[in-house]
């Protein structure tokens, strides 16, 4: 598929007839274009303007190809975003763009979602504390962009109307054009988001120039982000108000090309560098006076259950790694508890504002979680307990949420299904059909009817010259097993053990190693490892070859190691993240036919 073709303009000040005229005549030219992404401000900065613009937003006036905008402020932005926001079809959580007419979509607050493959975040609107209702950002809307710089995977474009301050940092002052230095149209919010989310490309308008800044590295990153500066519409000056680009997305990539370093790369603008013991360590340069980046949370709510003072804050670097590098100097609580809710899943959004504005978008938790996954602060029966979990999980096919067009084949005890996003073509999950949280505790009439499906699956890959890995990740707070099925080419298979303990060194731990004759002993001998009070991974290896490591109580170990092992190994880094390879439910669908018609042969319970 070839790569997406998307245009990219700086404020437009209501000149859509300039605008469209010149895309017209670059997508004649060069095109055909994809989609136009509009950033700086969209609405007329003046009332001789507004018949032109209302032309197009009133539908008299055609929009020659989708077009998205951030620059929500302006003469008339109110008339024309309230009706916006009152049209049935533009209510609830859309952070794909509110529709205004044909081809024209608000960007409204922040957000992100995919176009044309690409991932795209933005921030709409100006930094500013008078709560206007359009044209300004709110804390809420940088709360949401801090949580979604957590999530997995890249983001390729990240859309604002102002610049970073300081981008021009470390930047070859030739390519700088009059003016740019200056501190306006610049703001240290963006900056400090730029620098936790790092996406490939950065676009921003407001300043009054272009401007192509060479590209940076990123801290705790392997790629490089490209910052792009656009002008006016019709400035007077003549310099370039819109862009072609045509980036392959992240999700499609090898890693290889992912961290390639172009020519004149420089060092992150964002950062100061300080040697430290005779090593470079990298330092935020604004470490010391923005608290921003420290906190996410106000879980006065959930404080209150507690007796607790209402309105603390809590670390956002505690909650989210488990350490804090200001220690007893910082000034907001490295609270546990919250800690303990995050690594179990729990939404940031929710924990923040007991809310979350991502809606059905969200991947997390909204529901505080007790030891044993059930919802902890409310004092229910056991019954009803399990019932409600078995409703919010993905994987009980009683539930609601369960993605039934996945399945595959159903047994007794077990049911077998492709995964959302699988790694590889034919990845299998097999599933417990009762709500269990491992398949290691499971009577010996379950393992039996397992023990069949695996044989199965093997049987199944072998005949397409491939091997199988199945591995478990149990963790004390998991809720639904899900053992993981993932085909590997035989010409392969001999290495995975030696690529496993490579990975396994690198975190700093050794698997216990068991080789059997039998899978069956090889279950039976993973059932003697496993202690329901610490985490647990295992590997069951083609040879028979059992890896096998019982995780402390404060070891961090990635949830996703087997997946990302395997990913190396196949050389397909960029799938190492599920949501990086996710497709529509169509798709889905005839993968599943697909696969029960070549598996049907083998399958044991056909």
């Amino acid at each position: 598929m070839a790569p997406p073709r998307i245009l990219l303009c700086g404020d437009v000040l209501g000149r859509l007839n300039q605008l469209f005229k010149r895309v017209a005549s670059v997508n004649k030219s060069a095109g055909p274009f994809d989609a136009l992404l509009c950033v700086g401000q969209f609405f007329p900065d003046s009332p001789d303007r507004l018949a032109e613009f209302a032309d197009y937003l009133e539908g008299r006036s055609e929009i020659p190809l989708p077009t998205y905008f951030i620059g929500d402020y302006g003469i008339a932005a109110a008339k024309f975003l309230l009706a916006a926001s009152k049209d049935p079809a533009n209510q609830g959580f859309k952070m794909d763009g509110l529709k205004i007419r044909e081809n024209l979509f608000w960007l409204k607050g922040s957000g992100k979602f995919t176009l044309h493959g690409l991932c795209v975040a933005y921030l709409s609107g100006r930094n500013s504390a008078d709560g206007q209702q359009f044209g300004t950002y709110s804390q809420d809307d940088v709360d949401a962009l801090r949580a979604i710089a957590e999530e997995p995977g890249l983001v390729d474009l990240f859309l604002t109307n102002e610049w970073p301050s300081g981008v021009t940092n470390r930047a070859s002052t030739s390519g700088l054009p009059p003016g740019v230095s200056e501190s306006s149209s610049s703001d240290s919010t963006v900056a400090e988001l730029v620098a936790e989310i790092k996406p490939r490309y950065h676009i921003a308008g407001t300043k009054g120039v272009f401007y192509d800044r060479e590209p940076y590295s990123n801290v705790d990153a392997v790629y490089v982000t490209r910052f792009l500066g656009l002008a006016p519409v019709g400035n007077k000056d003549k310099q370039k108000f819109i862009h072609a680009i045509s980036p392959t997305p992240a999700s499609m990539m090898s890693a290889s090309d992912i961290s390639a370093k172009p020519a004149g790369t420089t060092l992150s603008p964002y950062t100061v560098q300080e040697m430290v013991d005779g090593r470079e360590a990298a330092k935020r340069s604004n470490d010391g006076v923005s608290d921003s980046q420290y906190w996410r949370y106000d879980v006065s709510q959930k404080r209150q259950k507690h007796g607790a003072i209402d309105g603390n804050k809590l670390c956002f670097k505690f909650v989210s790694s488990g350490s804090c590098p200001r220690g007893e100097k910082c000034h907001f609580q490295h609270d546990v508890d919250a800690r303990e809710q995050s690594m179990r899943g729990v939404c940031f959004d929710f924990l923040n504002k007991g809310k979350c504005e991502r809606g059905p978008d969200c991947n997390f938790k909204h529901s505080l979680q007790d030891e044993g996954e059930g919802y902890s602060h409310r004092r229910r029966g056991s019954e009803n307990a399990s019932t409600d979990r078995s409703k919010e999980c993905w994987f009980c096919l009683s539930s609601p949420n369960v993605e039934s067009h996945l399945i595959i084949s159903i047994g007794e005890n077990f049911y077998c299904a492709l995964p959302k996003g699988p790694l590889v073509q034919d990845h299998v999950l097999v599933i417990p059909v009762e709500h269990l949280p491992n398949t290691l505790s499971l009577p010996q009439k379950s393992e039996i009817e397992l023990g069949r499906f695996q044989n199965s699956l093997r049987k199944y890959y072998k005949s397409q010259g491939k091997d199988v890995v199945f591995f478990e990740w149990v963790s004390k707070r998991s809720t639904h097993a899900n053992l993981q099925a993932i085909p590997v080419p035989s010409s392969k298979a001999a290495a995975l053990q030696n690529i496993f303990n490579l990975a396994a060194d690198k975190l700093g731990f050794k698997f216990a190693i068991k080789k059997f004759n039998n899978n069956s002993d090889g279950r039976n001998y993973l059932k003697t490892q496993f202690d329901k009070n610490f985490s647990f991974f295992y590997i069951e290896l083609p040879d028979g070859t059992i890896l096998s490591h019982v995780v402390e109580e404060n070891e961090k170990f990635p949830a996703q190691f087997g997946r990302e092992v395997l990913a190396g190994l196949l050389k397909i880094a960029d799938r190492a993240d599920w949501r990086n390879c996710t497709y529509s439910k169509e798709e889905e669908t005839k993968m599943v036919t697909d696969f029960k018609s070549q598996f049907q042969e083998f399958d044991s319970n056909g």
